[in-house]
């Protein structure tokens, strides 16, 4: 009885891809985890909704390309007919192909490079980054990211808007410009899309991590590009943070913060998984805790896990003004919970509040907050 209480609690997975070989990879790596069930596989998607008529999973991950129907056309019609979490698991995704980006905005939770056989370190991070986005996507609230995903701004801030200009030759004069860390994962392209378009073309510099394979954050970063103010890019070794650009953390590179002078830049470099990741939110909060100190705000937004809260916990403890997306905006509560119960977070805001406290923190100089 124990072990049926058990199964039951698992988390149900049902794999879709036309190739035998990475069919059986990926349930192999799924089903090492034991929170996880492999309930089923399907060579296209005309096999995988046959399977659904008894059996509906808590999961499923997708390919992109397939024979009879195209996984974006299935994708979109399971969004009408049963919204379930879905994770694109395609090798165009290591491509940074647009398909993958329209995935996303058609309803994907999260999108993840296909698993090949290679080097064991490889396959050994690889089954990592599967695992953890099936448990995340478990934990997603489809209908609410449905809800973000049509969130537009219903207005730009302007700087104006937020401190009348007066008020800023009365600032306090420092010897460097505001410099803005943002963290996120599951639920975070989202996230950034609503945030990032919110904010005026003089904002201050701002470096991301966003959970992503390598490539497809070049794409993403293109696609924000498009829509916002602001200049978005994903970051090369060596760029500066500006005013008016985002930069973002290239897939499978960890992202620092450097201080040359009072000019920032980042680093972009190799290294191990860090919390589990690669680009990891610590590595950058790190970073800036060490070269920016108060300088710097650190924002966490929604994502499984605790990558950024120990992070968010320097950059704290020196002085920094921190922010972590409250739970009831989150897509899925959990990096910016753990901060939260690390101590590390100044204010817990509505994603819809974030840019304007941006902007007000930007001016001037931070207020101090703790001791």
């Amino acid at each position: 009885m124990s072990s049926t209480s058990r199964a039951s609690r698992r988390i149900r997975v049902l794999v879709i891809d036309d190739s035998a070989s990475v069919r059986e990879t990926m349930a192999s790596l799924l089903s090492e985890d034991p929170e996880i069930e492999v309930i089923g596989t399907a060579g296209d998607p005309y096999a995988a909704a046959r399977r659904m008529q008894t059996d509906i999973p808590d999961v499923i991950t997708l390919d992109l390309e397939m024979p009879r129907m195209d996984g974006l056309t299935f994708l979109g019609r399971l969004m009408e007919q049963h919204p379930l979490p879905v994770i694109i698991c395609s090798s165009l995704a290591e491509e940074g192909s647009d398909v993958a980006m329209q995935a996303i905005e058609a309803g994907a939770v999260d999108v993840i490079a296909k698993p090949k056989v290679g080097t064991r370190q490889f396959l050994m991070e690889s089954g990592i980054a599967i695992r953890d986005a099936v448990k995340a996507a478990a934990q997603t609230d489809v209908q609410r990211l449905r809800r973000l995903r049509q969130m537009v701004p219903t207005e730009k801030l302007t700087a104006d808007a937020v401190l009348p200009p007066a008020s800023v030759a009365g600032g306090v004069k420092v010897t460097t410009d505001k410099v803005v860390c943002i963290g996120a994962s599951t639920g975070g392209t989202d996230a950034l899309r609503v945030l990032l378009t919110a904010l005026p073309a003089d904002c201050p510099g701002i470096v991301i991590v966003q959970h992503m394979p390598e490539h497809f954050t070049r794409a993403f970063a293109n696609r924000l590009d498009g829509l916002c103010a602001i200049r978005v890019k994903e970051a090369e070794n060596g760029d500066p943070v500006l005013r008016g650009q985002a930069l973002i953390a290239p897939g499978n590179h960890h992202t620092l913060l450097r201080r040359n002078g009072a000019r920032y830049s980042v680093e972009v470099r190799d290294g191990p998984l860090v919390s589990r990741h690669r680009p990891s939110v610590d590595v950058l909060f790190r970073s800036a805790s060490r070269c920016a100190g108060s300088n710097a705000l650190g924002v966490l937004l929604t994502g499984m896990g605790d990558d950024g809260a120990r992070g968010m916990l320097e950059m704290y403890q020196a002085g920094a003004h921190t922010i972590a997306e409250d739970e009831k905006s989150c897509i899925v509560y959990g990096m910016p919970k753990e901060a939260v119960k690390l101590g590390a977070v100044t204010e817990s805001l509505s994603l819809s509040a974030i840019p304007a406290a941006i902007m007000r923190l930007s001016v001037g100089s931070l207020r101090p907050h703790h001791g």
